[in-house]
């Protein structure tokens, strides 16, 4: 059984990320070059040319992207570059997203230098080759109609020096790390620039989450090459993989994470549990256990999406009595669901259309069916039947309510 949903690219960034690289992967997985120099070409500004390379790395076959241009690397504010695609003939959405890129762009290094941001003199970001490499990511994905794009966590690099039109910045560079506040990040043991403040500001900016492959039917793969060599010889490439998205009956990759609790009130249990899910917990749980030395204790027990799974970590500390944590990741499928509404002689029911092997399923909202019996004075198993006999698919096993553990 498959159900197939958006149209989604995954960002495997295994070696970092920049402009050329999105560029470069985007035509090596089918992207018409001469499409994309047409879109191009309504930003009505004249002094560049877009080539395509195909090189190998490590056995890889990759496009290298690069921008030749006429320009001696010059300074535009961030208004300049507003105009500039204002009073393009650019799609709108092309234009609106491209706008957020830069701001987030100009954002960041108006904190990094202590100004505004439209007192931001764009340096190496300015220039035409970068507006290029931003510019056509954000129209090479729109022509390929990516709906979704997800991103891998991104390497740091440990050390080292970059050299600008600032002078000497330690690696990570100042912007980088503003423009990826809130994204997982790991280290590497290089002291060579992996993410560029234009890669960073692309995969901030355009990416819905970050954290491993979703759940997808791959369709095209590409790599895009990067012009630096790395020091220990891997393959300086970005990776793209692009496919439909599943809505439910597929593996999924959820985080465990749980700690047992001995000197702990649980009358605050409603409140951290209400906290931990409006903060992305996707299923929680508090079970009593006997502890050590006798001792009456709980474990509490959450799951929740790899991208949620840090701030959640955190919340569990700050909310309990834990000085610890275990945490682990496992597999799991959900079946797909819609929500919908039922009308029954006393009121309208929200219901949940389970899609099983098997057929249909249909799940009344416990909330809304106690609602109504509270009312109107009758039986909660009137409200229940009622619902089954209108659609004639729904199982009531308990009065309890309904497990929701299915992700948004």
């Amino acid at each position: 059984m498959s159900f197939l949903g958006k149209k989604i690219c995954y960002l495997d960034c295994f070696s970092g990320v920049s402009g050329n690289m999105l560029l470069g992967g985007l035509l090596n997985a089918g992207l018409a070059l001469e499409a994309l120099r047409e879109a191009l070409g309504l930003l009505r500004l004249p002094g560049w040319e877009l080539s395509s390379t195909p090189v190998m790395q490590s056995g890889l076959q990759a496009t290298l992207a690069q921008v030749q241009t006429e320009e001696n690397r010059a300074h535009r504010h961030f208004s300049d570059i507003r105009a500039l695609l204002e009073q393009s003939e650019l799609d709108q959405a092309v234009i609106d997203q491209s706008l957020a890129v830069f701001t987030r762009l100009a954002e960041a290094e108006a904190h990094v230098h202590g100004t505004t941001p439209e007192k931001i003199h764009f340096h190496e970001v300015g220039a035409l080759d970068a507006i290029i490499d931003i510019v056509g990511t954000v129209a090479g994905l729109h022509l390929l109609g990516i709906e979704e794009i997800i991103c891998s966590p991104l390497p740091m690099p440990t050390g080292g020096w970059l050299h600008c039109q600032h002078g000497a910045l330690p690696l990570p560079a100042p912007a980088v790390c503003e423009l990826l506040k809130g994204v997982p990040v790991f280290g590497e043991s290089l002291q060579q620039e992996l993410v560029t403040p234009t890669g960073a500001a692309l995969a901030a900016e355009l990416s819905s989450t970050f954290g491993t492959l979703p759940p997808m039917t791959l369709k095209l793969s590409g790599y895009g090459a990067g012009t630096m060599q790395r020091q220990d010889g891997r393959p300086n490439l970005l990776r793209l993989l692009i496919g439909q998205s599943h809505s439910a009956a597929e593996a999924q990759q959820v985080e465990v994470i749980e700690t047992h609790l001995d000197d702990w009130n649980p009358e605050v249990w409603p409140h951290v549990a209400a906290k931990l899910m409006r903060e992305g917990a996707l299923d929680i749980s508090l079970v009593p256990i006997q502890m050590k030395k006798g001792r009456p204790g709980f474990l509490l027990r959450l799951l929740a999406d790899p991208a949620h799974a840090a701030h959640l970590r955190n919340s569990v500390l700050n909310e309990t009595s834990a000085i610890g944590l275990r945490f682990h990741t496992v597999q799991r499928i959900t079946l797909p669901r819609t929500n919908i509404e039922l009308t029954t002689p006393w009121g309208t029911v929200r219901a949940k259309k389970v899609t099983t092997t098997a057929g249909v399923r249909i799940t009344p909202e416990y909330e809304d069916c106690t609602r109504l019996a509270e009312a109107h004075n009758i039986p909660l198993l009137k409200i229940y039947a009622a619902v089954a006999e209108l659609s004639g698919t729904v199982s009531v096993h308990s009065h309890e309510p309904p497990r929701h553990d299915i992700p948004k």
